[in-house]
Parts: structure tokens; C-alpha cells; sequence
């Protein structure tokens, strides 16, 4: 997922969902349900009613493509991001409850994030005064970036988002899909798919191998061919690096998307849910929501401006 606030398992978990979601509508044409006529994929089903391994990846491909393109997009939008977590304790009760919120924003091709209110009330001055520092050190360091190392600040984004497309791709191999039906969401129809791990799948990159443990079911605009929800579950014990954290069976994570200014799909909302254990030695749960509102398109002519810049002009 795109948030700033995502963890890197929390990205994980999406990435796993959005890989469900584009083979799974290609299965769900081949259930019998009627391709959309504005669809970019031939989902034209073969005389047994089955969409062919081919058909399935490519469709997956289209969804996923499209994806890295909202991805891309997201950075010509500044926007509101209000986190929400509850700690609880073995049995479940509630122990403490944290809530910031952000102003995001996409400064020299990075993006960034302003703790603007804590608990839902705003900040002091002080602690005003020093989200403002930090992001004018993100801006007099941008400014001051030199050609080569923004060449290859941009180059380590490719061959990230490269290495997405290659894990997106083998979802396909990791899947059996099945068509649920579909259902009007936020006023459009989607088509509802199942995915669960395909038995004898074998995982080619590293982080597929965390694949079989999943399943879910997503919501793909039938229209548009982009994602608009998943609901993934943890089936098994996941392990994250080296003995740094489990997620334990029970993990949950559902994401929703929502269709912007008429011209691309952002992040709505995510509910989390996760029993993990850090460094093998604590086991807490976690319930977090996330949302996401106030898109605001940057103007192309618009110029950032720092906070030393605002008062040498005063």
C-alpha cells in the first residue's frame, strides 16, 4: 500500500492482496459472468467455460499495471491521513489507544508526511514548530540534490517498482480463484473473487514464499479493471526477516479504494488487525485503522515553498 504510515509487512500483506485481485477477475468472467464491454482483456471463455492460464496473467497484469499507475498519480495529490491504533492485551481487552493525524504531501519526489493533530486535537507550538523543521530539512535537501544523486534516487524506485511487477505476476502461479458473483460497491459494479494458495505452488522469488500462507477475496471494478477492495487473512505463522517478527494465524487486513476526480484510484480506508511477536519475545495485538480524505490535485505551476522561505518574505 501507498500510505507513508504503511510498514513494510503492512506493504507486504497489500501486495499480497492486489495480486489476488487482478487473476481473480479473470476467473470470474470464466464462472460466467459477462465480460465488461469496456474491458482491455479478451476474457472470452473456452468451450468448458474456463479462462486459460494465459488469460488469467494477463488481465493480472492490466490490474496491476494500472495500479503502479495510481501509485504514480498519488504523487500529484496532497491529502489527509488519520491513523488510528489499539493495543491490546492477551485477552483481547484494550490497553491504550493512539491517534495522529497527517498532512501527506509530495515534496522534490518525495513524499512526506506532517503530523498535523494527536488524539484528534491539534498540536502545541512546540510540537508544530518542529514538524515544520523537519519538513523544511526534506526541502533544502531535495533543492540542493544533485543531478546524479536524483538519477539514482530514481533508478532504486524502478527497479523497486520493477520488482513489483515481477512478484505481481507470480501470484497468478500462486492462486486458485473463484468467482463469488457480483455487487454494487461505492455505486459501481465489481466482480467478487475468492483466492486460496494453490496446492504444489513453487514460490521463484523470496518474498513469494509467504504467498501459500495467505487468502482473500477482492472487488475489481468491472468497468475499469482496478481494484477496489481486498480481504486478506494470515492462514499460518508468517516470519519477517531474521527472527524480527511473526504474524501469527488470525492476521487480517482489508483495504478500500476510492475512484478520484474521475481519473484514478486512492486509498480509502485500511482496518488492520494482527497478533505478532517482535524479536521472539513479546506478543502483543494490534488493531489499527487508517483513512484516507481531502485529495487536493498539486496545480502543475505550483512551487513549494519552506517555511525559511515563507519568513524571509515576511
Amino acid at each position: 500500500m501507498k500510505s507513508v504510515g504503511f510498514s513494510a509487512s503492512i506493504l507486504l500483506l497489500c501486495m499480497l492482496a492486489l495480486v489476488a485481485i487482478g487473476q481473480e477477475a479473470s476467473d470470474a468472467s470464466g464462472q460466467g459472468s459477462p465480460p465488461s464491454t469496456t474491458s482491455s482483456v479478451d476474457l472470452k471463455p473456452d468451450a468448458s467455460g474456463k479462462l486459460s492460464q494465459q488469460q488469467m496473467q494477463q488481465l493480472f497484469r492490466v490490474v496491476a499495471d494500472k495500479d503502479m499507475e495510481n501509485d504514480k498519480r498519488l504523487r500529484d495529490y496532497a491529502y489527509i491521513e488519520r491513523d488510528e491504533e489499539h493495543k491490546l492485551d492477551g485477552k483481547g481487552q484494550l490497553k491504550s489507544t493512539e491517534v495522529k493525524t497527517y498532512e501527506v504531501m509530495e515534496l522534490y519526489g518525495e513524499q512526506a508526511q506532517r503530523l498535523i493533530e494527536k488524539d484528534d486535537k491539534a498540536l502545541s507550538s512546540k510540537d508544530a514548530a518542529k514538524e515544520e523543521e523537519k519538513i523544511q530539512k526534506i526541502i533544502d535537501k531535495r533543492k540542493n540534490e544533485s543531478e546524479d544523486a536524483h538519477r539514482k534516487r530514481e533508478q532504486k524506485e524502478e527497479k523497486e517498482r520493477e520488482e513489483g511487477r515481477k512478484f505481481v505476476r507470480e501470484v497468478a502461479d500462486a492462486y486458485n480463484f473463484r468467482l463469488v458473483g457480483t455487487e454494487p460497491l461505492g455505486g459501481r459494479d465489481a466482480w467478487v473473487i475468492d483466492a486460496e494458495p494453490r496446492p504444489g505452488y513453487e514460490p521463484h522469488m523470496r518474498d513469494a514464499k509467504f504467498l501459500p500462507k495467505f487468502r482473500g477475496r477482492v472487488w475489481i471494478d468491472r468497468d475499469e479493471e482496478q481494484w477496489v477492495k481486498m480481504d486478506i487473512e494470515c492462514m499460518d505463522t508468517v516470519s519477517l526477516g531474521l527472527f524480527l517478527a511473526r504474524f501469527h494465524k488470525g492476521s487480517r487486513i482489508v483495504v478500500e479504494q476510492i475512484r478520484v476526480n474521475d481519473e484514478v484510484w486512492l486509498p480509502k480506508h485500511v482496518a488492520l488487525k494482527i497478533d505478532v511477536r517482535l524479536a521472539l519475545l513479546k506478543d502483543f495485538k494490534v488493531e489499527e485503522e487508517q483513512t484516507f480524505r481531502d485529495y487536493k490535485k498539486f496545480r502543475a505551476t505550483a512551487k513549494i515553498i519552506g517555511v525559511r522561505d515563507v519568513q524571509d518574505r515576511k
